[in-house]
């Protein structure tokens, strides 16, 4: 396997990091390489990422990938698979992959500022039933047409400057179920009050 910062580092970015002054900063840094008890637990929340690739002369292109919390599954300590279901029918991401299997997974978790970056290789698999009965949710809606599968070669997150929170509506229903709640209980003393005067 590469050096994980030359997977993160050309040798045209690390000109410019020294260039600019921030070259020491990552020397010698140990970069995570595999999947970790915390990175696991990070993505069994996930319900959204994006995808990019590039075409073999380099041309780029993102692609958003949602679903269930959750959906983009670890498999041991360097894979990590997807469900990839119908979609606009361009099918860019595939024919990246059929001569360009690097990619790279974007990952901006609002609610707790964090961003998470995923350097590695992919390549689409179909026609694997068992694969897919591990990467497939039965209760939800989308159609799956294949499977997308990452090897992992380096990641990091980073800095949360600049991330706005956010939140879902299932990360924000326990607060406001508990002030309907709330505003229930108020709303019946405020009644048993008016009915004593």
């Amino acid at each position: 396997m590469s050096d994980p910062e030359d997977v993160l580092f050309s040798s045209a970015v690390k000109a410019e990091q020294a260039r600019l002054g921030s070259r020491a900063s990552f020397e010698g840094r140990e970069w995570q390489t595999e999947i970790t008890d915390n990175l696991r637990q990070f993505l069994a929340v996930i319900d959204t990422f994006f995808l990019a690739t590039a075409s073999a002369d380099g041309r780029p292109y993102v692609q958003h990938r949602g679903g269930p919390p959750g959906f983009l599954k670890p498999f041991g300590s360097h894979t990590l698979a997807f469900a990839d279901f119908a979609g606009n029918r361009q099918y860019i991401t595939l024919g990246h992959l059929n001569e360009n299997d690097r990619a790279h997974i974007f990952i901006p978790h609002f609610a707790t500022q964090q961003r998470l970056k995923l350097w590695g290789r992919a390549r689409v698999v179909e026609g694997d039933l068992e694969l897919m009965d591990q990467l497939v949710d039965p209760a939800y809606a989308g159609k799956p047409q294949r499977a997308v599968v990452f090897t992992l070669e380096a990641w990091d997150i980073n800095c949360r400057q600049h991330i706005v929170p956010r939140y879902t509506e299932a990360e924000i229903a326990p607060g406001l179920d508990k002030l309907v709640t709330r505003i229930k209980e108020l709303e019946e003393e405020v009644e048993r009050l008016k009915s004593r005067s």
